[in-house]
């Protein structure tokens, strides 16, 4: 391949991603404010967060997590090579979708258990039935959405990322068009939008369908049996199960936390909603085109190009997430007040959003940076030592959040998340350091971090004192909406100001990039 097409392809995958995914939060953020103007944060929403959050939970384990880490690898190596990859993917499409059929089954009989261990303090009042009720209906979620992430797998490691990108979209605007029709015909939006979750799950896997047709796969149905190669899968994917959905698993350690504090799971829920935004935009992007990009290299003994490939994905990450991160923590009330603080929304859930968002912001770098480093092992099928690595982080993350919340109270879970996030990265970066030379950090990449985060501290002190300059504004309800944009613009002014300055960025290398993109 030539040395400028890498780099290039990996820029075009990153926008595509990242701007699918960017269009796919601007919905989710429309389903939050309905959400936060029609229910608040209450017992209602408390329910939904906890029962929409178990499907989503083991999607993250069995599908984002086993699938993506070791399925991508092995299927772009059979491609590459044309061994067979067609029928290696019907084997593990078909055997998936009967074992997640018999998993759903289990679970929604065995909703009560699970709502218990995910939020044990709900067990004294209504929040329980609740819970176990949208449970049940929103549950069968995961049987769609894996299937959907395995054929977004196959489009990914082919080169193909909008259709997959595009997928997430769907959610939202099933979501949004639901809680629209619902409060118009004076539905209850509870199950309104609990009912929408399984909807949303069809939909997704339709479209995954019909665009892994269109790539050339037949995907017909095969009767599931355990081949040899599905063995080999399995080995792989197991401790990947626990090392991609560590995340999910300290998450949950924060809702049994917050479950005996009222309206705490909200809190965290919109908190997170906001930090995922620069979080689904920059890392996840990266993870999914920085995985097959990785195994190709790496298949081919190109370790020159695999370690450009890693410090790009590593420094376009920082280019975007350390200012997040910074503007999340300084300006984050004003945020969260534009965008949820109307309906049942109150001055109070604004205070306590914002400050679970803050302590998110300390951690959004180590979650982002978790995308570009697993790679460098899932990409040589060593699932063993992440899987070693999230034990330790899980164990941390348990630590801080129980041994915490006598004294912080629910927020305690988001410190636990952060600081957990960050072990784990120390973990991976020292692991990765006998992998040779694809995993070493380059000139550039040193030269342009300590640049990000001058450009990024300056930002966050200019935000903070226009911030203050502009408070009064920040509070009329007619006028917090322009000062929370002045206050964006002003930011992104100073960031990408003094970056080009100083040299965070190239914007003449930006251009390039894309020009070359669009070229022929």
């Amino acid at each position: 391949m030539a040395p400028i097409a890498a780099p290039v392809r990996l820029v075009k995958g990153f926008l595509t991603v990242g701007l699918w995914t960017l269009l796919s939060r601007v919905f989710g953020f429309a389903r939050d404010i309905m959400i936060a103007a029609y229910l608040g944060p209450g017992a209602v929403a408390d329910a939904f967060f906890v029962a929409f959050s178990l499907p989503n939970m083991f999607r993250r384990f069995f599908a984002e997590g086993a699938f993506n880490f070791a399925f991508v690898p092995l299927f772009s190596k059979k491609y590459q090579s044309g061994a067979g990859a067609e029928s290696f993917a019907r084997d593990a499409f078909w055997g998936m979708a009967a074992l997640l059929a018999v998993f759903s089954a289990v679970a929604v009989l065995a909703m009560p258990v699970l709502v218990w261990a995910m939020a044990a303090g709900f067990a004294q009042d209504a929040r329980f039935d609740m819970a176990v009720q949208f449970g049940r209906i929103a549950f069968p979620y995961i049987f769609f959405i894996s299937l959907t992430a395995l054929l977004s797998g196959m489009l990914n490691a082919v080169g193909r990322f909008t259709a997959a990108a595009a997928a997430p979209v769907l959610l939202n605007i099933i979501f949004v068009t639901a809680m629209t029709i619902g409060a118009a015909l004076g539905w209850p939006i509870g199950p309104v939008l609990a009912w929408s979750v399984p909807v949303a799950g069809v939909a997704q896997l339709a479209l995954m369908w019909i665009a892994v047709q269109r790539a050339g796969f037949a995907m017909r149905f095969r009767r599931p049996t355990l081949t040899p190669e599905l063995k080999r899968l399995a080995i792989i994917a197991a401790p990947a199960v626990l090392a991609g959905g560590v995340v999910q698993i300290n998450l949950l350690v924060g809702r049994q936390v917050a479950s005996f504090t009222e309206n705490a799971i909200s809190w965290l829920n919109f908190a997170d909603r906001l930090y995922q935004l620069p979080l689904g935009v920059v890392g996840i992007a990266v993870g999914v085109v920085l995985l097959p990009e990785l195994s190709r290299r790496l298949a081919a003994g190109d370790t020159g190009g695999g370690q450009h490939s890693f410090n790009r994905g590593m420094e376009f990450s920082l280019f975007l997430t350390v200012p997040s991160a910074v503007a999340l923590a300084v300006v984050g009330a004003p945020i969260v007040e534009v965008l949820f603080g109307r309906g049942a929304w109150t001055e109070a859930d604004t205070a306590a959003t914002a400050l679970a968002l803050a302590v998110y912001a300390l951690g959004l770098p180590a979650f982002v940076m978790q995308k570009v480093l697993q790679p460098l092992y899932y990409a040589r099928e060593d699932t063993r030592r992440p899987f070693k690595f999230a034990l330790t982080s899980m164990v941390v993350n348990a630590a801080v959040a129980i041994g915490l919340m006598p004294f912080i109270g629910f927020v305690a879970a988001a410190w636990a998340t952060s600081f957990a996030a960050w072990v784990m990265v120390w973990q991976l970066w020292r692991g990765a350091r006998a992998m040779g030379q694809a995993a070493q950090v380059d000139a550039q990449m040193r030269r342009r971090a300590l640049r990000i985060v001058i450009a990024s501290a300056a930002m966050g002190a200019a935000l903070y004192l226009c911030a203050q300059a502009l408070e009064p504004y920040l509070a009329l309800p007619g006028w917090r909406a322009l000062a929370l944009l002045a206050l964006i613009a002003l930011g992104s002014v100073v960031y990408l100001g003094l970056g080009q300055v100083i040299g965070a960025y190239s914007a003449a290398e930006i251009r390039a990039s894309l020009r070359r993109k669009r070229a022929p």
